[in-house]
């Protein structure tokens, strides 16, 4: 069965909604959908008190460590914590109450390579439990590639259910951006969720597009319940208009 995992976007220390395209290094700043007054330990403390367990907390460039502190601090073993994420600061996210670490850019090497061996020696040192790999990717003539450094950079790693297959035996379970629809509110990557809901050896959380309760039904319909999904900018907890956030509540009590 889909549930709604809750996500707290971190950037500038500051809870946000950003479109994700827009996110670069050089240039002007991001496109920003919402940018909240309250403290991540609220959104935090909100999602514990209804419940919404494996929520994400992603930091979006620098300066977001004491606000990522904050919401692991008022939920303890209730978070996910991704955002350069390596080998060395592993065990102190881990430590300071994160569920799981959420690792991307890390295991590419310096020219954008997949690295196996990181991933091996990051899941012998927490435990596979501890680990979710984030391989939120853009669409491309081979169908999505994996996009690192806040889904400016391609990557040699194909999204497929073979790289599926041959990362599971290191995780927990996957996160997956589909980064060209991050933030636009205009639907779903339709199939990348049914490619990722014909594969369901662990659980896979999708984010990108949901713009509606439909949306939400839809990546139920197609994944057959086996691929969770995130709602962001859509959604009114975060200023929008398309989902209400006690619609989700409710609709991971079924």
């Amino acid at each position: 069965m889909t549930k709604f995992r809750p996500c707290i976007d971190l950037h500038s220390g500051k809870v946000k909604q950003i479109v994700g395209g827009t996110l670069r290094d050089d240039g002007p700043g991001p496109k920003e959908n919402f940018v909240s007054e309250k403290s991540p330990a609220w959104f935090a403390s909100k999602f514990r008190r209804d419940g919404l367990t494996g929520a994400h907390v992603i930091k979006l460039g620098p300066g977001n460590d004491e606000a990522a502190k904050e919401a692991l601090t008022a939920w303890p073993g209730g978070l996910q914590i991704g955002g350069s994420i390596n080998l060395e600061n592993a065990q102190y996210w881990l430590g300071l109450g994160a569920s799981q670490v959420i690792v991307t850019s890390w295991l590419f090497n310096d020219c954008n390579e997949f690295d196996e061996n990181r991933v091996k020696e990051l899941s012998s040192l927490i435990g596979a439990d501890h680990l979710v790999i984030d391989l939120s990717s853009r669409r491309t003539e081979s169908a999505w590639t994996v996009a690192t450094n806040r889904w400016q950079t391609l990557t040699d790693l194909e999204l497929t259910v073979e790289t599926l297959d041959r990362l599971a035996p290191y995780c927990s379970e996957f996160l997956i951006h589909a980064a060209d629809v991050e933030g636009l509110c205009r639907g779903i990557d339709q199939d990348l969720v049914e490619m990722l809901g014909s594969w369901g050896k662990r659980p896979v959380t999708y984010a990108g597009g949901a713009a509606s309760m439909d949306d939400v039904r839809l990546v139920e319909s197609l994944s057959e319940g086996r691929v969770d999904v995130t709602v962001g900018s859509a959604l009114d907890l975060f200023g929008g208009s398309g989902v209400g956030y006690e619609e989700l509540v409710e609709w991971n009590r079924r």
